[in-house]
């Protein structure tokens, strides 16, 4: 497993599938995702399946808290090992963690397993321009911004830009104290009232 101080990212079950079909069909969830349209239980199913079988190029994790609630997926996308290089994708689907540094904490993990592990020397990502918190989340951690795809996206009556942002190696080597988990006192997470 990948070890954060909030979180843990571990491979994708069969049983994970039921929560991914609900979060994949709450409009929430889904509104800064590239997920347009419902999806089916068996696609979802679908899905996991294929991602427990060996991908040479795709990586994708469940995250959980520390003591075991499943939260979200997070993965490195259309992995080139010949660049060293990856696509960056993450969502939160337990609405009432968001804002409370789970996906923070588990972007760094990635991030730190794709340089530490994988020998990753790029990870870059999309984000919809209007994803505030998203965007202050990568950059917090060290993701720049490299330009801006202009009305990417017809959502809600409008366009919507979307940013490019990438972490280079050499940023994270400039600021790999901050990767390194840290001890976390109290309970795991909060439990809901």
């Amino acid at each position: 497993m990948i070890v954060g101080e909030k979180v843990r990212l571990r491979a994708l079950q069969e049983e994970d599938a039921e929560d991914c079909w609900r979060w994949f069909n709450d409009w929430d969830v889904v509104r800064h995702l590239m997920s347009r349209y419902p999806i089916s239980r068996l696609a979802e199913r679908g899905f996991i399946e294929l991602t427990m079988k060996p991908q040479e190029n795709d990586k994708v994790y469940a995250i959980e808290t520390l003591d075991g609630l499943y939260l979200g997926n997070v993965g490195l996308h259309r992995i080139s090992w010949e660049d060293r290089r990856a696509t960056f994708g993450i969502f939160i689907g337990e609405k009432a963690y968001w804002g409370k540094g789970y996906g923070t904490d588990a972007t760094r993990a990635i991030v730190r397993f794709a340089f530490e592990q994988m020998n990753l020397n790029r990870i870059d990502l999309q984000v919809l321009d209007d994803n505030e918190r998203g965007i202050r989340c990568y950059e917090k951690i060290g993701f720049v911004r490299e330009g801006v795809q202009r009305q990417y996206r017809y959502r809600e009556g409008r366009y919507v830009d979307m940013v490019m942002m990438s972490i280079l190696r050499e940023g994270y080597e400039a600021r790999r104290d901050e990767f390194i988990p840290k001890p976390v006192e109290g309970p795991p997470h909060e439990k809901e009232a």
